[in-house]
């Protein structure tokens, strides 16, 4: 037990220290970006005595390292600074926006990643029968359509013809719960047309490359039926590469929302992305990336971490 918590403290150092490289790195982006943000935020026609003011005001005077700096403690205490487009705090746009993706990832997970698992073995379990090759000929369709294009059709069929759904998902935090499922059906769907085709064919692959295992092979000589032989003897072995590729499709629930929630106006995190960089929020563009990539990160952690603790080979291998 003492090894695991060792573990988990080695992979959460390991992610703080990815994650402030990661911080550097948007900052140093949109610093890089051409012109001068007092100046766009001013205008042409500002007097090189106003643009100095608000560039002062704004700290675009200070070294970049030192603005860095401030503006990763302040991020670490939850001060992420104020926005430049409607001069609210960007915490409190966060907790709002981060809210709503949450929810629309939850929604879609909740959905996607049992379906997934189920057909992955059932794919696994009838494997090169009718079933099998019907799942992989509509998952590979899946994987090689793009969300935009996957959502404007359903927005086609499931909106506009049909006029079963919205094809805008405005919502607010006091709407009712069912309301909020409504709403949010379409791009819940978008994700879940996305993920779970990807997340079904790395489930069938794993299983079938541990049915080729001997273990696999006795039990099957014990004359256990195929359907137990995959879920209490295949399915447990797969679990470590299973978990890697559905916490891999979770954080593109969280991070890869941009796409899907502008389409259907979403007001989550991607949202609020895209509208700082049309207003060149740059305070707002550097708050979202951040949160975007702790979400990754963390993810990617707690992956890491089941991946070995459910497999004791891999366990033995951190030893």
């Amino acid at each position: 037990m003492g090894r695991i918590w060792i573990l988990v403290g080695e992979r959460l150092a390991l992610g703080i220290i990815t994650l402030i490289v990661v911080s550097a790195l948007i900052f140093v982006g949109v610093e890089l970006l051409p012109g001068d943000l007092a100046q766009q935020i001013l205008g042409q026609s500002a007097t090189p005595e106003t643009v100095a003011a608000l560039r002062h005001e704004l700290g675009l005077d200070q070294p970049a390292v030192r603005r860095y700096l401030h503006w990763l403690f302040g991020a670490v205490q939850g001060d992420f600074g104020t926005s430049l487009a409607n001069n609210r705090p960007i915490s409190e746009l966060l907790s709002v926006r981060l809210g709503n993706t949450l929810f629309l990832a939850a929604f879609a997970a909740a959905v996607s990643i049992p379906l997934a698992l189920t057909l992955g073995v059932l794919a696994a379990l009838y494997r090169n029968s009718i079933f099998d090759r019907l799942c992989n000929v509509v998952a590979l369709i899946w994987v090689s359509l793009p969300e935009f294009f996957v959502a404007y059709v359903l927005i086609l069929f499931l909106a506009v013809r049909v006029a079963l759904f919205p094809s805008l998902s405005n919502i607010d935090p006091g709407m009712p719960f069912g309301e909020l499922v409504y709403r949010s059906f379409l791009p819940a769907l978008t994700l879940v047309l996305v993920v779970v085709a990807h997340m079904m064919r790395m489930t069938r692959a794993a299983i079938i490359n541990v049915l080729a295992s001997p273990y696999i092979e006795m039990a099957r000589l014990k004359g256990m039926s195929r359907l137990r032989v995959i879920l209490y003897h295949a399915l447990p072995n797969a679990l470590a590469p299973i978990i890697n590729v559905v916490a891999i499709n979770l954080a593109y629930l969280v991070v890869g929302v941009v796409v899907v929630e502008v389409v259907f106006v979403y007001p989550g995190l991607g949202q609020l992305f895209v509208d700082a960089v049309t207003h060149r929020d740059v305070m707002v563009v550097q708050s979202v990336g951040l949160v975007f990539a702790a979400a990754y990160i963390l993810l990617n952690l707690i992956a890491d971490v089941l991946s070995i603790v459910t497999n004791p080979r891999l366990m033995s291998e951190q030893r």
